[in-house]
């Protein structure tokens, strides 16, 4: 299954226990396919740096979790999106996942964003939680 991860799955998942680490497991494994776009790439690489993050971990955690992203992001499908839309008032920068969503043909978008679950689906693709695609897919 083609899937979209926003940041904070990535995030979460990589540095925590819980339902986006299961999803990270799921790519690791190749059970669902990783797609992402230079400009999610982007963002992902600058909460890295953001020091609520290294605030929140140990260096050995912060260490590991580098590396698990690093292996995650090495089997991930670089997408380039040709259309950019402008559908999250709330947040334009948001758009960013729904542009990659299309590029990639991705039958799922993984988040953990206010903004983009309220839409719950965008032009046919399921918006889900970590909780809500573990609980409806059995991988």
């Amino acid at each position: 299954m083609k899937v979209i991860l926003d940041t904070n799955v990535i995030v979460s998942g990589t540095f925590w226990a819980g339902a986006s680490f299961r999803v990270l497991q799921l790519v690791d494994k190749g059970k669902l396919k990783l797609f992402i776009s230079p400009s999610i790439l982007k963002e992902y690489l600058k909460v890295l740096q953001d020091g609520e993050i290294l605030g929140k971990t140990s260096g050995e955690q912060y260490d590991a979790g580098l590396a698990a992203v690093h292996k995650l992001l090495l089997n991930a499908t670089i997408v380039e999106p040709k259309v950019r839309v402008k559908v999250v008032k709330e947040d334009p920068d948001d758009d960013k996942v729904l542009d990659a969503a299309l590029a990639a043909k991705a039958q799922c978008i993984i988040t953990q964003d206010r903004h983009l679950l309220k839409f719950k689906a965008f032009e046919g693709i399921p918006i889900l939680t970590p909780e809500q695609f573990l609980a409806g897919n059995k991988l």
